[in-house]
């Protein structure tokens, strides 16, 4: 054990990923990503930056545990598992081969340090141990894993385990790397795991260095999840932020663990020259009132939130515009809440996104007994 620890650590020591200058031209297909497939995407919106054999059918490896871990946030958001519960390993999840942390049938370990181990140190034995935790059996949590797959529109998935290790059939795509991917980085706390350096498991006696080397070479990167295995090659999914833009860059069946990071991180340099989140322009026009035929009162005010960022490329920012759309007038009954416009935004005379425009109170229809009641009301205070 010691050895395999001294060989990780040594490992990690001497792996370094060559970071190429950001640069703001199209990517070459062939030279800048060395992959057979890749996909680059923006987190907050989903828009694909880039993309190459994106929905081609492929193993991923260890990039499985990307649903893993979704999963298991789940079920730690629901409260029904919690950090401190102690998870027990099966014979099955010892049985794993690969990377592991060489769990034995009957050892026990919090969920937090089996999250830390799978998410670190993508550890096989871990992933099983908490799928069957959540699921009771890893048959179950994989079932489970395809119908949120099938949520997600992850078309070209199919799980037949929990951990990555090659198996017939087990296939997914970039794009649903990267769809899944987004998913779990809308929990936060999977941050705390995938910045992980180095730590350690069983009182310090087990050290585990994490498989991405990005951690240690790449400005703003946040995780978040590589693989690797004959059949599925040198896989990653990698996330980064910079200045309010979060990106996601996938890349399956690189030839060797040198191209996959040096594509990920000319992947990421990419997305980060070329496209920024701006805040949203003021619109041309006014939230005036909109007239209400046949209402109580003649006209309703109106609200849109206009807060928010757009993503765009870099040197775009001042061409978009904004413009404020209300309908001519709208007919009693209105409700609160209700639609009656929306705020246009433009560039290069496209639409690249819009704001409702709702009343921001509620108006009822004019009749005859509620105009007997103002008029008797008026009278009795005259």
């Amino acid at each position: 054990m010691k050895f395999k620890q001294i060989t990780a650590a040594f490992l990690a020591a001497v792996i370094t990923v060559s970071v190429l200058p950001i640069r703001a031209c199209a990517l070459d297909d062939k030279k800048d990503v060395k992959a057979p497939a890749a996909v680059l995407m923006e987190s907050t919106t989903g828009q694909v930056l880039y993309e190459k054999a994106s929905h081609e059918k492929r193993p991923c490896a260890s990039i499985t545990k990307v649903m893993t871990l979704l999963l298991v946030m789940e079920a730690l958001d629901s409260g029904k598992i919690h950090l401190t519960d102690m998870v027990t390993a099966s014979a099955h999840a010892a049985s794993m081969g690969g990377s592991d942390i060489w769990l034995k049938e009957g050892e026990s370990m919090s969920v937090n340090d089996m999250i830390k181990a799978t998410a670190v140190a993508s550890a096989n034995d871990a992933a099983v141990a908490l799928a069957e935790y959540i699921a009771g059996s890893e048959a179950d949590f994989i079932a489970r894993m395809n119908a949120k797959a099938k949520a997600l529109g992850m078309k070209d998935t199919t799980f037949k385990n929990c951990n990555g290790l090659d198996a017939p059939g087990h296939i997914t795509s970039a794009y649903d790397v990267a769809l899944m991917s987004r998913a779990l980085i809308q929990h936060k706390k999977i941050f705390d795991y995938t910045s992980i350096w180095i730590d350690y498991l069983r009182g310090g006696k087990t050290q585990l260095v994490n498989t991405n080397k990005l951690l240690k070479s790449y400005k703003g990167i946040t995780g978040l999840k590589t693989g690797t295995t004959s059949a599925a090659g040198s896989c990653i999914t990698a996330t980064a932020t910079r200045s309010g833009l979060s990106l996601i860059a996938v890349v399956l069946g690189a030839g060797n663990t040198k191209d996959r990071f040096s594509t990920a991180a000319t992947l990421l340099n990419y997305g980060f020259a070329g496209w920024s989140m701006t805040i949203l322009c003021k619109p041309q026009g006014e939230l005036a009132p909109v007239k209400v035929e046949n209402g109580m009162t003649d006209s309703v005010p109106v609200r849109a939130d206009l807060s928010g960022t757009m993503l765009v490329a870099k040197g775009k920012e001042k061409a978009m515009t904004g413009k404020i759309v209300l309908q001519p007038s709208v007919k009693a009954p209105v409700a609160k809440g209700q639609k009656i416009g929306e705020v246009v935004y433009s560039m290069d005379g496209k639409t690249i996104c819009t704001r409702p425009v709702t009343a921001s109170a509620a108006v009822s229809s004019i009749s005859f007994s509620r105009v007997l009641r103002l008029l008797l009301m008026n009278l009795w205070y005259v």
